[in-house]
This record gives structure tokens, sequence and C-alpha cells, in this order.
């Protein structure tokens, strides 16, 4: 019974987490389902509906449409999602086109917006007369081409660490479109540079692009209202003093987002002062979720594996060579990091290898495997043996994890997440290919990274206590320093280091609990078999699975490199879809 205990921890982690999730995401009687719709380009777009119990043909609701950023999904929008549901309106989250559950590749039909916003407004029990549309990061790109094709299909826009395209694009900004704007840009946004030409996120109100927008001469003030809404030239800009990641993950940002849509619209049955916030909650939920899916893997390898002492090794007292090579396991992936990104960069997306982001990762993850395979043999550190024990074991334990998110998925429409971390089904054949695709170039890394945690650091050490804490440190605490770094300077300047770098530097956030979970999956795998392969095998396969499913899909037939201004392809306007 001892080895099941794990197994039947994970499994009420799992599933009470999910509970409470759902939950929250339908207090106050909200329906919650998946729907699919059709995009121009012949792919089939999702997204989350949520319907108050006050939305009826009788009674249409007001309606907003969500829209998340680049490489993140519907999910990410949840915060908005149930507190403009709970006050009385419809609303749609999107995984735009490339993302999530949608088909299709980024920047297809502009990310599937004027399709969402189509959708939304043909639903009986919506009022076509009362719609906004929020989005965070790149989710302004589907409401830009929502708005265009749809001028007077809505009445009021937020975008969350966002902006519009530039002056001369396609849809650029004015002080009459879009039409009753605000816009949210947090303090220490990573972007701003990159969307309005400011070097801090606090400066954000000076930028001569946002003067336009706004329709004023000189900088504009943060929460003050500008234009007429009545006439939908209403302007606010709020700064609240979070990150890019942060501004649709706090209660500034969002609170920001309810008030102003509770402005702009009319109709909600259930208004709420902006403050009276619970998905955070819900967050603690899936939270709990993600961390069940972590014991509930190792419990059932545990359960699946005839325990195999790992080997000791001959004693002796901790020296120089261990310390550098355990200095050296943590400070390689992160040293690493930023220059093997940018070169994957050009590991342009295929057929075969269609995401660019994963491109990125896969380069990084081997090129710091072999520089840390070297380090081990100029160091002479030993290695983990190469037995094939607890393989079976790893790849059923993968496949009681993916169970188990499938079930939660089913019964509750929630994933395994927190924040910026989220594994999700592969919900496509897309992703089931791609999955088998990718696998590979992960699990040569993840062997070789396996094998020099195991060998290197944490078989010379005596007591479970010790293994894990040098197996989490030694593959996590690189990236800890580096993040701090990171985000030490922008919190105490508004700057990152090197600004150009700015998405790597959210991308790396998501490093940090992942790697500490490979120390730990490593460590407790090599304990009971005495070997590094089926912690490889499973860290590569979770990995993989987690990155395929969650990041952008950029190849398709005819793909080329994108002429890129911001976040905004400089291309003709979309025409509007028929309702």
């Amino acid at each position: 019974m001892q080895r099941w205990r794990l197994l039947i921890l994970g499994l009420i982690l799992v599933f009470g987490g999910a509970w409470l999730a759902h939950r929250i995401e339908t207090s106050g009687g909200v329906t919650l389902s998946e729907v699919r719709y059709p995009g121009r380009s012949g792919e089939t777009l999702a997204g989350l509906l949520y319907v108050p119990a006050s939305a009826s043909r009788a009674h249409p609701a007001p309606a907003v449409l969500v829209s998340h950023g680049y490489i993140n999904t519907r999910e990410m929008q949840s915060p908005f999602a149930i507190e403009l549901a709970r006050r009385g309106f419809v609303v749609l989250a999107i995984d735009m086109a490339g993302h999530g559950f949608s088909g299709g590749s980024l920047n297809t039909d502009d990310g599937g917006g004027a399709e969402g916003l189509a959708f939304l407004r043909a639903l009986p029990f919506v009022d076509p007369n009362e719609i906004g549309l929020e989005g965070h990061s790149m989710g302004g790109v589907p409401l830009n081409a929502a708005a265009r094709a749809w001028p007077d299909g809505y009445r009021a826009m937020v975008l969350e660490g966002s902006t519009t395209p530039e002056p001369g694009q396609v849809g650029a900004g004015s002080a009459t479109f879009p039409r009753n704007l605000e816009v949210v840009f947090g303090r220490y946004d990573e972007f701003a540079p990159l969307m309005w030409r400011t070097a801090e996120g606090r400066l954000v109100g000076a930028s001569p692009k946002l003067e336009a927008l706004f329709g004023v001469r000189g900088p504009v003030d943060p929460d003050r209202t500008y234009g007429d809404i009545a006439a939908g030239t209403g302007r606010r800009l709020v700064i609240p003093p979070v990150t890019h990641p942060m501004e649709h993950f706090s209660k500034a940002g969002v609170g920001a987002a309810i008030a102003w849509l509770q402005m702009t619209l009319h109709g909600e049955a259930h208004p709420l002062p902006s403050s009276d916030q619970i998905w955070p909650w819900k967050e603690v939920g899936t939270a709990i979720s993600l961390i069940g899916f972590g014991v509930l893997v190792l419990g059932a390898f545990d359960l699946l594996q005839p325990r195999i002492a790992a080997p000791a090794a001959p004693f002796r007292p901790i020296g120089w060579g261990w310390v550098a090579g355990f200095i050296l396991a943590a400070a390689i992936p992160a040293l690493t990091y930023m220059p093997l990104m940018n070169l994957g960069f050009a590991f342009f997306p295929s057929r075969l290898f269609p995401q660019w982001v994963t491109n990125q990762v896969a380069v990084w993850a081997l090129g710091s495997a072999l520089a840390g395979l070297l380090a081990g043999l100029v160091l002479r550190r030993p290695g983990s043996p190469w037995r094939l024990a607890g393989a079976g074991a790893a790849v059923g334990a993968l496949i009681v994890g993916y169970l188990a998110l499938a079930a939660v998925d089913g019964a509750f429409k929630t994933d395994f997440r927190l924040w910026v971390v989220g594994l999700k089904p592969l919900e496509t054949a897309a992703h089931a290919r791609d999955f088998a695709a990718y696998l590979g170039l992960f699990l040569a890394a993840f062997l070789l990274i396996a094998r020099g945690l195991a060998g290197g650091v944490v078989a010379p050490l005596r007591g479970a206590g010790a293994q894990y804490l040098a197996g989490v440190l030694a593959a996590a605490g690189g990236f800890a320093v580096l993040l701090a770094i990171q985000y030490g300077a922008l919190l105490t300047t508004g700057r990152l280091p090197d600004p150009k770098e700015a998405l790597n530097a959210i991308i790396a956030i998501q490093f940090l609990p992942i790697l500490a979970f490979v120390g730990v999956v490593v460590v407790f795998t090599w304990r009971r078999t005495g070997s590094h392969v089926a912690g490889g095998l499973l860290c590569a396969g979770i990995i993989t699975w987690y990155i395929v499913a969650g990041t952008a899909t950029h190849w398709r037939p005819g793909w080329s490199v994108p002429k890129m201004d911001g976040l905004f392809p400089d291309r003709p306007a979309a025409s509007a879809p028929k309702a």
C-alpha cells in the first residue's frame, strides 16, 4: 500500500484542484463550453464560451471577445473571462490561429479575431450592439482585425500590454479608431520599446504614437478619460505597477479592463466593483492540479518500476572537482540560453518542425547538453550508466499523466497550470505529429542532461535530502540567477539589461519551475533504477508535450519568413466575414 501513496495523493490533487478551478469558472451559474467555428482559410478555430445564467434569447446579454498573446492559449485570459461572466457578460475566449486547439498557423486570417467576433455576434443570447474586445500582447492583432472587419460591430476595446499597428500600416490607430479604447500598459512592461517606442513602460504616456491615438498634443495622463464614449472616441490609459506577463495575472490589470468595459458597455446583469475579483482561486485550483500531475507521474513510475538500488559511489569527501562540476551544471544552461535561443532563430519552421519557438528551445537544449557533456569530460566527472531499467515505467507514467489531463479537460474544461506554466492536451492530429517529430531532439538533449546530473552531481552525495537539493539547484539554479539579474534590473531601472531580449527574458520564467521539476524527476528515477535513462526519457516526454501543446505553429504551405514591424505584419486589411 505504501507504494500507492504517491499515486493516490497525485489523483486527489489533480481532481481536487480541477474541481476548485471549475467551481470558480462557473461561479454564479455560468456555463462553460467548448466551441468550434470555421476560419476563412479553411482552418477550424476553437474557443471557450462563458455564458451567464442571465443571458437568454428574451434577454440578450452584452458580450466580450478576449484573446491571448503569442505562444499562449485561451486559458491565459481566464481571469478576464471569469470576472466578466460573473458580472453578466457572455465571453468568448479564443485560441488564436496556430495556437492551442485552433488550426492554421500564426497570423492565418490575422489570428481569427474577425471570425470570433462574427461567431459571438450571431449567438441568439448576445446583444450585438453591446460587444467589447479585450486582448493581451499579440492578442491585439486579432482584435484589430475584428475591429477593421466590423467597424460598427463592437463598442469598446481594451489592449493589455498591446498596441495598434504603426502609422502607415493598415489599421493604424487614430483618435477615432479603435472605438472607445483603453490601453493598459505595465510600468515594467518588457516590450515598451517595441510597442510604443519608449524606453520604459512608465513613459508610455509620452509616446507620440499614443498621443496621436488619443488625439492630444503632449503626454497622456494616466487614469483620465479622454474623448466621448457615446460617440465612440473614449480613451483611457492605465499604467499598473506590473510586468508584461503580469498584466493578465494581476488584480490591477484585470480590474482596469473590467472597469472600462462596465463603463462602455451596457446591460450586464450583475455589475460589481472592479476590485471584487475571485479569479485567483481558479489559479490556485489549476496550480494544485499541476503539482498533483508531478506527484501522480512520480507515483505511477514508482508503482510500475521494481526497485533497483542505485549503486553507491566510493565514499570520498566532496572536493573542488565536485564543486566545479556543480557550478558548471547550474551555469551552463543559463549562460548558453540567450545565445542559443538567438542561434535557434535560424532554425526556420518547416513541415517537419513547424514551431519556431520550439525550434529555438530545441537548439538551446541540445547545445546546453553538449556543452555540459564537454565540461564533464574536461573535469573527468563520472556519468550515470546507460541502463534501460525503468524505461517502460517512464512511458507508462507519461501515459498515466496524460490520461489524467484528458479526464480533467473532459470533465472540468481546465488544464494544469500556474501563470505562464501550463500543460494542455495534444488536442489536434497536428499536435500529435509535432510531438513525434520533436521528441527525438529533446530525448537526445535530456538523456545527456540527466546523465550529467545523476552521475556528476547526485551520485557522490549521501542522503535523499542532499541529493534532491543538489539536483534541483544544479538544474534550475542558473536560471534563478539569470532571472534575478534580468528582473532585478527591470524593477530597479525600468529597463531590461538588453531590451532586445524581452521575449527571451519572459520565456525564461518558465524554465525555472520546469528545470526544478527536471531535477526532481532525475533524482527520483535514479534512486530507483541506478540509471539516468528513465529520468531523461520521462523529462523529454513531458517537456516535448508541454512545449508542442502550448506554443505557436508557424509553418504552413507557402510559408516564408514574415516581414514584421512591431506585432503587426504589413498587409492589406481583411474583408468582413459573414455572420
